[in-house]
C-alpha cells in the first residue's frame, strides 16, 4: 500500500483516544531537511580521505540519530577522546554541508505543516544528534517565521537515540509532559526513542520504509508533511485550547 494510502488509513480512527497532545517534537536531519542522501555521501568521502573501507548501508543503520562523537567512534572502532571525535566530525559535516548547501531542500511540506501546527496552539520543538554548525546551517536555509524553535542538539552532552535523552530535554524546554509530545522520526533510533521517553511517534518514510519505523507508540507514517496536511493528520488530536 502506498504511504499516502497508509497514512489516510492510519489516521482514519481518532488519535484523541491516544491522549492529549501540546507539543510536537521534530527530529532534524531526513524529518524537517532531506539531507539523509548528502550525509550518506559525506560519511563516504570522509572515510575514503582517512583511508577506511567501509559499507555505506551497514555505517548508515549504526550511526543514524547518534551524536557525532558517537559516530565516530562507531566508524572506527576504537575508544577516542571527545576532542579528537569532535574534531573529526567538524571535518564531516563540513564536507556535508558543502555538498548540501547548494541543493538545500526542506522535507516537502514541512514549513507549512509546522506553521499550521503552531496556528492551533502547539508548541514547536526540534531535538537532533546534529551539532550546533548543522542546527545553524539548517534553520539559516529553512528561514522559519517567528520566534527561534526551541532545539537541542547533539554537542550538548546528552548521549544520543535511541536513548530518550534528547527528547525528554526538549520536552522540559517547552514545558510540557513527554506522554504529551509527539515525536517526528525518520529513523529506527529515532522511533525507538521516542518510546523509551513515553512519546508518541509519527514515521517520516524519507530514508526508511514505514514496516522499520513500526511500534505500538506510532500513530501513523507518511512520505512528506503533504501527506500529513492531506490527510488533516492534526485535526485528529486532542489539542487544548485554553
Amino acid at each position: 500500500m502506498p504511504i499516502a494510502m497508509q497514512n489516510r488509513a492510519a489516521c482514519a480512527y481518532s488519535t484523541s483516544a491516544k491522549g492529549q497532545t501540546d507539543a510536537l517534537i521534530f527530529d532534524m536531519d531526513g524529518t524537517m531537511i532531506d539531507s539523509m542522501g548528502h550525509h550518506g555521501q559525506s560519511w563516504a568521502v570522509f572515510s575514503q580521505r582517512h583511508g577506511l573501507a567501509i559499507d555505506l548501508p551497514d555505517l548508515m543503520r549504526r550511526t543514524t540519530g547518534r551524536t557525532g562523537a558517537e559516530c565516530m567512534r562507531e566508524l572506527f572502532q576504537r575508544p577516542m577522546p571527545d576532542d579528537e571525535a569532535w574534531t573529526l566530525i567538524a571535518e564531516k559535516e563540513a564536507i556535508y554541508r558543502d555538498m548540501f548547501g547548494p541543493v538545500f531542500a526542506e522535507v516537502a511540506g514541512f514549513k507549512p505543516f509546522c506553521a499550521a501546527a503552531q496556528a492551533m496552539g502547539l508548541k514547536v520543538g526540534v531535538g537532533t544528534a546534529g551539532d550546533r554548525h548543522n542546527i545553524a546551517f539548517a534553520m539559516q536555509h529553512l528561514q522559519l517565521p517567528g520566534a527561534p524553535l526551541p532545539v537541542v542538539g547533539g554537542d550538548e552532552g546528552l548521549a544520543g537515540k535511541p536513548e530518550p535523552a534528547i527528547f525528554l530535554e526538549v520536552a522540559k524546554r517547552l514545558n510540557t509532559p513527554a506522554n504529551n509530545c509527539i515525536v517526528f522520526e525518520d529513523a529506527p533510533f529515532g522511533i525507538e526513542a521516542a518510546r523509551r521517553a513515553g512519546m508518541r511517534a509519527v514515521a517520516m518514510c524519507t530514508s526508511h520504509p514505514a514496516h522499520q519505523l513500526a511500534g505500538p507508540h506510532v500513530l501513523t507514517a507518511a512520505a512528506n508533511y503533504l501527506d500529513l496536511l492531506e490527510s488533516k493528520f492534526l485535526e485528529t488530536l486532542n489539542v487544548a485550547t485554553a
